[in-house]
């Protein structure tokens, strides 16, 4: 009875966050706001290819930055130094984002705006974030080259969830037994639609790519 009971609960705090994401869908439809919700496991590099990306695209869109992480407010500062605005989300614990707090963030910031694009760059965590809708337009998974490329089968509701999937520190695979279409083609087996990029924020591979990705998204929702 108590395992029935947890479902139960699961199911209700599911539905509520969906519930309220949908409500930030709408609004964000209404202001043509396009929003990325960002997932990788820690140290994959979401910060860092938010460095590299914010100044390909700040001379054409207004954008803001949602920070989740479980303490500090460290990733925040350093897309602030890109001259973007970011808002930090402190879980406390949690291991993921939840709608009501970007519901929370989103009403502190909005009155900054309007915005073009809006990323969400989620906790570390390739697990609890999937199960959690946000009311994102674009969801986009990120692995990195040293973490292999056998995770898209060990994590399959992460990218059965996306859309997109970037496989990160592309710079660094002459030095590690990773084969990006070993990732490529398990990620295509949980989500025969999702569109894989290899990238590298240090050398820049890939980010023009990414960067019209991003922009033919948008335009695909919004229009021109």
């Amino acid at each position: 009875m108590a395992e029935i009971r947890n479902i139960r609960v699961m199911e209700q705090i599911l539905k509520a966050n969906d519930y309220l994401a949908s409500a930030l869908n709408a609004e964000w439809d209404q202001t043509r706001t396009f929003v990325v919700n960002l997932m990788s496991s820690p140290g994959a590099g979401k910060t860092s290819l938010l460095e590299a990306t914010l100044p390909l695209l700040k001379e054409e869109y207004r954008m803001l930055v949602l920070e989740g992480d479980i303490e500090t407010e460290r990733d925040a500062e350093r897309i602030r130094t890109q001259g973007v605005p970011a808002l930090q989300i402190t879980t406390g614990g949690t291991c993921h984002l939840e709608s009501h707090m970007i519901d929370q963030a989103w009403k502190l910031a909005r009155d900054r705006g309007p915005f073009d694009l809006l990323f969400i760059e989620n906790v570390g965590n390739l697990v609890c974030p999937a199960s959690y809708f946000l009311g994102e337009h674009l969801t986009v998974v990120m692995l990195s080259t040293p973490e292999g490329d056998d995770k898209p089968m060990k994590y399959p509701k992460a990218f059965r969830s996306s859309q997109v999937f970037l496989i990160s520190k592309s710079d660094l695979l002459y030095a590690l037994d990773f084969s990006p279409e070993r990732a490529r083609r398990e990620a295509l087996q949980l989500q025969p639609k999702i569109e894989t990029l290899l990238v590298s924020s240090k050398s820049g591979e890939g980010m023009q790519r990414w960067i019209q990705l991003l922009k033919q998204q948008r335009a695909r929702r919004f229009g021109s």
